[in-house]
């Protein structure tokens, strides 16, 4: 032990690196279907170590969580602000009065039990299982004017609040999502998501999992031309016509492949290779003749690519309403694989709609998704590198942001660098979705800066608040737990219904995702997903996950400003 007290005190950052490895290491233990999850697992191994003394700089927690919540912005930008409209108004407000009322229970219970201005915004960020509270709150105490020792105190009983609140604060709205709603309503999960996915889909059936649709695989199939064929004497652009959603990908004459455009004529004898789903096929036969194997040295070069949608034309449109409206000179040649919203795979249904900011996942050849590159949006591309003009432009927004002091109903509010950060984020990814020239941070990077930046961020609250964090416990301990199942709970039962009621979302799928995506709730989402069996519920909870992500963060220096109670020294 004393080793280890030498070391870390020598060299801090072993403490803080070995903190994150056995944290995230500690977050991958299962009980059940609950996991801790990294950032809680890596809080409480920073408890442990710091109680060996250990000392860091507090400007790396700063400068890692100002890294963490811009990423976070940055990525939900795009969504947040398509949120702010009419066909979204329902869930919008759905996900305000989740956040709302998550806000008034804190401060209720603070007020109740006398909860110091720390421990009540811990008990926020554990109860409401949203980390950031623990950066914005602890930014918003740093800059009360107090004694160091205790602001120390304060930011410590955040640490803590988090740590005893947060394990039901997971796991109580994946019981509420997954078993409780669903059981006082009479919903079957799995039933009521078949039934939306086949609305969505036009009608079409829902496979159960481990199934697959062969029929809307993409295919290639090569025909030899025989005699009395009517592809003979057509051009190419004459047969994407007839075929629709199959296309000539590749001509095969006389033992070499023909330089091909939309006017190639075919002929009596060639190999023509058609690409598309396989019921495009059905008249392939008569079309062009028998079916054969692919000749020696016949090669068609087709790309996966990525494009994000800017064009605003196409937002809020349904995937087969732009299918249907496009001419086939447009969109021959190419074909929809994948949709993703904020990282995560979309349902791909006729009617689902498409959002600004969404990205898309196309196969063709390379001619043919740049000819439908440009009226979609831009590439996604490896070779995309981080604009650190903008990226700098936007911390520096960011900052003096943080810097702005206002009143609400007379109780002094400053959202610091990390609400700051945040909206600047917000702006700067939502520009970029707008504006593809400016402000590229690639989703890698981002992903890179949110993650690690919020393990640093952890870690070292973890370890700083180790000396003080048990006799905080132990003083706090059962009441603050029951508090935070409060808190966890209460909101959660209260939009339930108020949605349900009043806002009208009557759908099951839609209902239960907005109760997870308002309380930013990922393991409560996976759960749901697990039960669903499809990804019927993403659409609704992108949106209000997007909404409560900001929301929930700011709620840390408001409550550090509402609530005036202080910590002993």
């Amino acid at each position: 032990m004393d080793f280890l007290r030498h070391l870390f005190a020598n060299q801090p950052l072993i403490a803080l690196f070995a903190t994150i490895a056995i944290g995230y290491l500690v977050g991958r233990i299962k009980v059940g279907s609950f996991v801790l999850g990294g950032v809680a697992g890596t809080l409480l191994v920073g408890v442990i170590i710091g109680q060996l003394g250990v000392n860091i700089d507090p400007g790396i927690k700063t400068i890692f969580f100002a890294l963490f919540i811009y990423a976070v912005g940055f990525q939900g930008g795009p969504q947040f602000f398509h949120a702010l409209n009419l066909r979204s108004l329902n869930q919008l407000v759905s996900a305000f009065v989740m956040c709302f009322t998550g806000l008034l229970c804190v401060i209720a219970g603070a007020w109740m039990f006398g909860l110091d201005r720390g421990m009540a915004a811990g008990l926020a960020a554990g109860g409401l299982t949203q980390s950031a509270i623990l950066g914005t709150a602890g930014d918003a105490i740093s800059k009360l004017g107090l004694s160091p020792a205790i602001t120390k105190t304060m930011q410590t009983n955040v640490a803590v609040g988090y740590a005893v609140c947060y394990i039901f604060g997971s796991l109580g709205p994946i019981i509420m999502v997954t078993w409780f709603f669903p059981m006082i309503m009479k919903w079957d999960i799995r039933k009521e998501a078949v039934k939306l996915a086949k609305e969505l889909s036009g009608g079409k059936a829902e496979l159960e999992p481990g199934q697959f649709n062969a029929v809307n695989d993409i295919i290639t199939r090569v025909y030899e031309v025989t005699r009395d064929r009517t592809a003979i004497g057509r051009t190419t652009l004459e047969l994407d016509r007839q075929f629709s959603d199959a296309s000539v990908e590749g001509v095969f004459r006389a033992g070499k492949m023909v330089e091909m455009n939309d006017t190639t004529t075919i002929e009596l004898g060639d190999a023509v290779a058609m690409t598309g789903r396989l019921d495009a096929f059905k008249l392939s036969d008569t079309v062009f003749g028998r079916e054969i194997a692919s000749p020696p040295g016949f090669s068609i070069v087709e790309e996966n690519r990525g494009i994000i949608l800017t064009n605003r034309v196409l937002s809020g449109r349904q995937i087969s309403e732009i299918h249907d409206h496009a001419t086939i000179d447009t969109r021959h040649g190419v074909f929809l694989t994948a949709a993703k919203r904020m990282g995560r795979d979309l349902p791909l249904l006729s009617k689902l709609q498409l959002k600004t900011g969404d990205e898309l996942h196309f196969t063709g050849s390379p001619s043919d998704l740049d000819r439908v590159q440009s009226k979609i949006g831009y590439k996604i591309s490896a070779a995309v590198v981080t604009d650190f003009i903008f990226f700098g432009l936007g911390m520096i927004v960011g900052t003096l942001i943080g810097m702005l002091a206002f009143k609400i109903w007379g109780v002094p509010i400053s959202i610091g660098s990390g609400g700051g950060c945040l909206l600047s984020g917000l702006l700067f990814g939502w520009l970029r979705s707008v504006h593809p020239r400016f402000a590229a941070l690639p989703i890698g990077a981002s992903t890179f800066l949110r993650d690690f930046g919020l393990a640093v961020f952890v870690g070292v609250v973890g370890i700083g608040a180790g000396p003080q964090a048990l006799t905080a416990i132990e003083h706090y301990g059962v009441t603050l737990l029951l508090l935070g199942v409060a808190v966890t709970l209460i909101p959660q039962i209260v939009t339930f219904f108020f949605s349900y009621f009043v806002l009208r979302i009557k759908n099951p799928i839609e209902a239960l995702s907005c109760v997870a995506g308002g309380r930013s709730a990922n393991p409560a989402f996976a759960a749901l997903l697990a039960k669903a069996g499809n990804g019927t519920p993403v659409v609704s909870f992108t949106v209000t996950y997007a909404v409560a992500n900001v929301f929930l963060t700011l709620w840390g220096p408001v409550i550090v400003g509402i609530i005036t109670k202080n910590a002993g020294p």
